[in-house]
């Protein structure tokens, strides 16, 4: 490699003042007079579109004309009946995908109602108020139930079963609730630590007791779950990722895991404190490819150059997350696969890529550092050694999100048949608790 190719990574490459800048809201929040404007643009549809679309079934058109109206309060409840964590899928649901594809106003005028943001105006107001809960723990079952995992799936069947009165003990890996909305997400999504605060929106209920730094990874651990509590439901996401499969990658410096390097940002207590290199290479297609390669650009990298193996349209960052990346200045190539990792010294400096359609025509770009985005899997130990069936190396559930094991319930991203989203955990976690319920009613 050429001399200009020596490693570069360093923290505060930027002002103070910059961080500043670059790590607030992506999207500001409407203003009051803002909200109004776009809720009256709104026409109520009967049967509507965008409450079809969307998975946790959110009254859409009942929600905007509470707005329209000045009830926040109103338009919070009816948001947060069906979506308890409405707040953070405001920020981050793909609602340009969801509710907004659909949408009359786009449909016939080509620009959608800002659904995601009069959701987050009418949550965010409420959030605001502090001690005034919108919703009552129900009168106590005497039944408890254990989560197992603190990510979107677990929080949402947690509170759900709160309000109906059981007691719920959440047991999670890490020191912090939130799972991926804490430790995965893009900071400049979830500003002023969105993420935290709406745990303790969830959390102010009653009836929730977490426990960190637990991991489930023997099958006995289940069984004492199960011995200990009336029911039990499994969220734990994720957990491993996959590997490049190449020479060195784990021997040479500057080579991580996007979602580590996402969620060293997270969690550092200020952005300046966070190397990052001057040439950055993410591999990968998908939104957390795009968030790790927004914020090395925001961090001060100066060349960050995403490549995807497929073609654009394959690509499972949407059209507006792939826009976002070119708009902050980050490359976007296609239709290229890392042959090779090279270094020196120990560390790395390019990647080796070669063309998917021919295989022959090979371009190599520098880098001091690159990530890896190339996607999540299940670990299945030790659910499947517990009697858990599998299906498409994740949990089996039912419609209600019933496992093969009789009194536990799966949901979120390690069942089968989603997708992925953050909002569907959600919707998970509520249906599960549902199901739940009634069993625990069956039981009584």
């Amino acid at each position: 490699m050429s001399q200009s190719a020596c490693p570069d990574v360093r923290a505060a490459r930027l002002s103070a003042d910059a961080y500043t800048e670059r790590f607030g809201d992506a999207v500001p929040p409407l203003t009051a007079a803002q909200a109004v404007i776009e809720a009256e643009r709104c026409l109520y549809c009967y049967d509507a579109p965008c409450q079809q679309a969307c998975p946790t079934g959110i009254d859409v058109p009942s929600f905007i004309r509470r707005i329209s109206d000045g009830n926040l309060r109103g338009a919070a409840q009816a948001i947060l009946e069906a979506n308890p964590l409405g707040g953070m899928c405001a920020r981050v649901c793909p609602t340009e995908e969801l509710c907004e594809a659909v949408c009359v106003r786009q449909t016939q005028q080509g620009k959608a109602i800002e659904i995601g943001r009069l959701q987050r105006h009418a949550v965010d107001a409420v959030m605001a108020e502090g001690d005034r809960p919108v919703f009552k723990r129900g009168e106590a079952s005497g039944k408890h139930v254990a989560v197992v995992g603190a990510g979107p799936a677990g929080l949402s069947c947690a509170h759900t079963l709160a309000r109906m009165g059981h007691e719920v003990t959440i047991y999670d890996a890490h020191a912090k609730p939130g799972g991926l909305n804490e430790y995965g997400l893009a900071t400049y999504k979830t500003a002023g630590d969105f993420a935290q605060r709406e745990v303790d929106w969830l959390l102010s209920i009653g009836g929730i007791t977490i426990e960190p730094g637990y991991r489930l990874s023997e099958p006995a651990q289940l069984a004492t779950l199960q011995s200990r509590h009336d029911a039990v439901f499994v969220g734990v996401g994720l957990g491993a990722t996959r590997s490049l499969g190449l020479p060195n990658e784990v021997e040479l410096s500057g080579v991580m895991d996007a979602v580590d390097f996402i969620s060293g940002l997270r969690q550092a207590a200020s952005p300046a404190q966070v190397p990052v290199g001057r040439r950055v290479v993410v591999i990968g297609g998908g939104m957390t490819a795009v968030d790790a390669a927004v914020q090395a650009r925001l961090l001060g990298a100066e060349v960050v150059t995403m490549v995807y193996r497929r073609g654009p349209q394959a690509m499972s960052a949407s059209e507006v997350e792939q826009q976002w990346a070119r708009t902050q200045g980050v490359t976007i190539r296609h239709g290229l696969s890392p042959q090779a990792l090279l270094g020196e010294g120990g560390h790395v400096t390019g990647v080796r890529f070669v063309g998917t359609d021919d295989g022959q025509v090979s371009e190599t770009f520098e880098a001091d550092m690159v990530l890896k985005a190339i996607g999540q899997t299940f670990v299945s130990s030790p659910w499947a050694e517990a009697g858990l069936a599998m299906t498409e190396a994740r949990l089996q559930v039912d419609a209600q999100c019933r496992t093969s094991v009789p009194g536990v319930w799966a949901g979120g991203d390690c069942r089968a048949g989603g997708r992925d989203l953050t909002v569907e955990a959600v919707e998970d976690g509520k249906q599960a608790a549902l199901s739940i319920h009634a069993f625990l009613a069956s039981e009584s």
